[in-house]
């Protein structure tokens, strides 16, 4: 019991001061009217998150929030998981290749962020290009609320797929080899052997990413803060996080704020929760 102590205690501590008592603090801000702007704070028990659930422009923003979400997931896995197929190979060309896709990885998301902006504003990189092509009225990528909130999915998509990348690229590397050799033998094509072998073997794989990407995307602020700032409009591309902020610094309403983190907190953890049960129960199952 004592060596169990020893080891355990400091880091239930520095959990207990640096993960619970915040989110316990947070929860309980969110139960009140504070404000910055006043000093006298009222306990208020559930009416924030009332009037969040039924407020239109806190459920446009969650749903531009799981929009986000569900584009980042799919398309990451998905391209992720081809461009490693791809890079599997060994030599120099696709090692480089491999430390291309990662670079935006160890950038910040406002460095990428910019970059991203510098190629997709309406004097951007990409509409200058167009128009040279003979486009007249190239799309407003940022600017038009019908195609922002996509743009700021790209950009994310942009800077999270070597991620996915190198974790795929490391469950190809565990695949015994023996395995492909005796389908290839037994006559099974490309297409058989990853359906029947590559696929059912990358299953973990695919559960650190999709939970790690869900997490990331739920949390999304930088990017919207730099390419649009919410907009085009009111809230056209604002999320559950950037709202928080928002609410919290710009409208001095931590009460406020505090019940959006807290919606939030619910709604990443039922997620993520939800999803790393469903894809471990095929882990198990394979």
């Amino acid at each position: 019991m004592g060596a169990f102590a020893v080891f355990v205690l400091p880091t239930l501590t520095v959990f207990t001061a640096m993960v619970l008592a915040p989110i316990l603090w947070t929860l309980y801000i969110g139960m009140t009217d504070e404000r910055a702007t006043r000093s006298h704070t009222s306990f208020v028990g559930l009416d924030n998150y009332g009037y969040l659930l039924g407020d239109e422009g806190f459920r446009h923003s969650l749903w531009n929030t799981v929009v986000i979400t569900v584009i980042v997931v799919l398309l990451t896995n998905l391209l992720g998981l081809a461009i490693a197929l791809l890079l599997r190979r060994q030599g120099r060309f696709y090692s480089l290749l491999r430390s291309v896709y990662f670079t935006p990885v160890i950038l910040s998301a406002v460095v990428v962020s910019v970059i991203g902006r510098s190629i997709l504003a309406d004097d951007g990189l990409l509409n200058s290009t167009l128009v040279s092509m003979g486009i007249e009225n190239p799309p407003g990528w940022l600017t038009d609320p019908s195609y922002a909130i996509y743009s700021v999915s790209g950009i994310m998509v942009w800077q999270m797929l070597g991620f996915a990348v190198v974790v795929y690229l490391a469950a190809l590397a565990g695949i015994p080899a023996e395995l492909e050799e005796a389908a290839s033998l037994d006559g099974a094509g490309p297409w058989q052997q990853f359906r029947a072998i590559t696929w059912p073997m990358l299953a973990p794989a695919l559960t650190i990413n999709t939970v790690m990407l869900m997490i990331s995307s739920f949390k999304v602020y930088d990017q919207i803060a730099v390419l649009t700032n919410g907009g085009p409009g009111t809230g056209g591309t604002a999320t559950v996080a950037f709202d928080v902020i928002r609410t919290a610094f710009s409208e001095q309403r931590p009460g406020m704020a505090s019940a959006m983190a807290g919606i939030m907190l619910v709604l990443v953890s039922a997620a993520s929760v939800t999803a790393l049960k469903l894809l471990q129960r095929r882990e198990v199952n394979l």
